[in-house]
């Protein structure tokens, strides 16, 4: 009796260890998935910053200028042009791609948080995949259609003839300058983001949040 009343509390704390190191263990398995969800979610934060800046800026960018163009004796003859992002249709699609991203990134934000209602069986993991690296491929041809085209306005192409227009309109290519500059840094944003989310796509593990990493 005395062997059996002493073998009970042993082997009752040690159940009482085990299942301590059990929650102790699965306490701390939740520390990287929530430090993941945290990084996946700023990352997101980040590039919809970058891109609705960027289609913000591009598309109120417009400067009008008076030149003179002429001159009858002594009177001078002006024209007052107008520069405007529409004039370019790269300049179209980097708005419309940039927007497009950005409304990419604020759904997928939205998702982190009310997308297990809507999921089936792990389903819109791969679906956000998807449509990351579609985004990533809309912004940037957006941006490089954007750039080959600022470049062209900025230095001319003297084998085509094409003069540049930057040293007239300065403050409009300077802010669709900035507009691209900004493009870029949030096509890396995306860039990583998906890598990061293809990289441990197969080890998604279903959750009521982002999607999970172990």
């Amino acid at each position: 009796m005395a062997q059996e009343n002493g073998e009970k509390p042993a082997v009752a704390a040690e159940s009482n260890n085990q299942q301590l190191v059990g929650k102790n263990n699965n306490t701390s398995n939740y520390k990287p998935k929530d430090y993941y969800n945290w990084v996946i979610a700023l990352l997101r934060l980040l590039a919809f910053g970058a891109t609705i800046s960027a289609t913000l800026v591009m598309a109120l960018n417009k400067q009008k200028k008076t030149f003179v163009v002429a001159t009858i004796g002594t009177t001078p003859i002006q024209a007052t042009l107008t520069a405007k992002f529409q004039h370019t249709p790269a300049f179209v699609f980097f708005v419309i791609a940039n927007g497009l991203c950005s409304l990419h990134n604020l759904l997928m934000l939205a998702a982190c948080f009310i997308g297990s209602k809507y999921d089936f069986k792990g389903l819109r993991f791969y679906v956000i995949g998807v449509l990351d690296m579609m985004n990533v491929a809309l912004v940037s041809g957006g941006a490089s259609a954007a750039a080959f085209m600022g470049q062209l306005g900025k230095d001319g192409n003297s084998h085509a003839r094409w003069k540049k227009i930057c040293d007239k309109f300065d403050v409009y290519c300077s802010h669709g300058e900035g507009a691209i500059i900004v493009s870029f840094i949030g096509l890396l944003l995306m860039i990583i983001t998906t890598a990061i989310t293809i990289i441990k796509l197969k080890n998604i593990q279903y959750s009521g949040r982002c999607a999970i990493i172990p």
